[in-house]
């Protein structure tokens, strides 16, 4: 789950983190009266949306006054925001944030990420802050230093130090950027995050390590420990079918393909996924029902599936371990009466209860193509939507 640069903000400060004084509003009357607290000789206003790259669409203002401040406020608010992790379609701007000025000497990049293929914790950090990092990997990825440290209750001063070696900092200032390591560390864990970016991390002239910008993201799983996390959840920032596949436990994420895709198992799904684009398609979704789903969670599915207007085609296909393949098709049945499907669905059926449910779906009346395998599956779909 993704939270905005404020609410990032405010957790980090929590667990002793040097964030700048700021205010949020969702209009621009309340953020220029909030405003006025703020100690500062110049305004940093940022739209705040669930996507990077804010700053070269236009979404971080620095103005001198409060009239600057609510002329750029107007403009802001409602604005749709195109960035390279938005899409063609942009985020529109529903919140805003404004901050205190920092008096900049040198920028950092910082992150702290879980890497499942080793089960630690790894730190990125670089000298080369406030720019595309990836960028930097790919043209200098000497100034790129990767740590990784064992998951336990606290991290070591070694590892921090090993972590911010790279900043190449004076003997007082090192000692502020540990404390800081430190801080992001315990609530990375606390919290069960499972990202936490800050780009840039600044030096101040003033001889202050702080954040001035602030990226978190939480493992899903483990929300149910944090309601306290999970009331920070913006579902404005979510796709609307994504937010309708979670009220049924779907694993949905939806695709820029025209193929919309209904399969049980995570493994199984990618696989699907990546024999369409064999076949030279696209997947519309990743859709994952479950082991054990019932016929009203496959029936929601596939009218999920649907929603999405650019699905020109459907490939459910199911092995049936635990999820019994008798139910997916009844579930079929159920959801393809009522929304009267009128794109090609091709169906693939193997394992538990697979006769039966073959039988319900041929007895059915349904408009349908069966498949003997998964590859002549993906053949017929792909032959079907042209």
């Amino acid at each position: 789950m993704n939270i905005h640069e404020h609410q990032a903000k405010q957790i980090l400060k929590k667990y002793g983190v040097i964030v700048p004084e700021g205010i949020f509003a969702f209009n621009v009357e309340e953020l220029v009266k909030k405003a006025k607290r703020l100690k500062t000789k110049k305004f940093i206003l940022k739209a705040q949306i669930h996507a990077g790259g804010r700053g070269k669409a236009g979404g971080v203002k620095i103005l001198n006054t409060l009239d600057e401040l609510k002329i750029a406020a107007k403009d802001l608010l409602g604005k749709i925001l195109i960035t390279h992790q938005t899409g063609p379609e942009g985020k529109e701007v529903k919140r805003l944030y404004v901050e205190e000025s920092s008096n900049i000497e040198k920028e950092f990049y910082l992150s702290c990420l879980v890497d499942r293929a080793s089960s630690k914790i790894t730190f990125i950090s670089s000298d080369q802050g406030g720019i595309d990092i990836e960028e930097v990997a790919k043209k200098t990825p000497e100034k790129i230093l990767t740590t990784k440290v064992e998951i336990s209750d606290q991290i070591s001063d070694l590892n921090c130090e090993k972590i911010i070696k790279i900043f190449n900092l004076s003997d007082d200032v090192k000692k502020q950027a540990i404390l800081l390591i430190k801080s992001i560390y315990k609530m990375f864990i606390s919290t069960d995050a499972s990202m936490v970016e800050i780009n840039p991390l600044i030096l101040s002239k003033e001889k202050k390590i702080i954040c001035l910008d602030a990226k978190v993201n939480f493992d899903s799983n483990a929300l149910f420990k944090h309601p306290e996390i999970m009331e920070l959840r913006d579902l404005n920032e979510e796709d609307p079918i994504e937010i309708e596949a979670s009220k049924y436990d779907l694993s949905y994420i939806k695709l820029d393909g025209n193929i919309g895709c209904m399969v049980n198992g995570a493994g199984l799904a990618m696989a699907t996924m990546d024999i369409i684009k064999l076949y030279g398609k696209e997947p519309a979704n990743f859709l994952d029902v479950g082991g054990g789903a019932s016929k009203e969670k496959v029936s929601a599915a596939l009218k999920i599936i649907l929603s999405d207007k650019n699905v020109k085609g459907i490939l459910i296909n199911i092995f049936g371990g635990i999820m019994r393949c008798d139910v997916l098709a009844q579930g079929v049945v159920d959801a393809a009466k009522e929304m009267n499907i009128s794109v090609p669905l091709v169906v693939r059926l193997a394992g538990t209860k697979f006769k039966e449910g073959k039988k319900i779906l041929d007895n059915s009346e349904i408009k349908l193509i069966s498949a003997e395998n998964l590859d002549d599956a993906a053949k017929k779909i792909v032959e079907a939507i042209k």
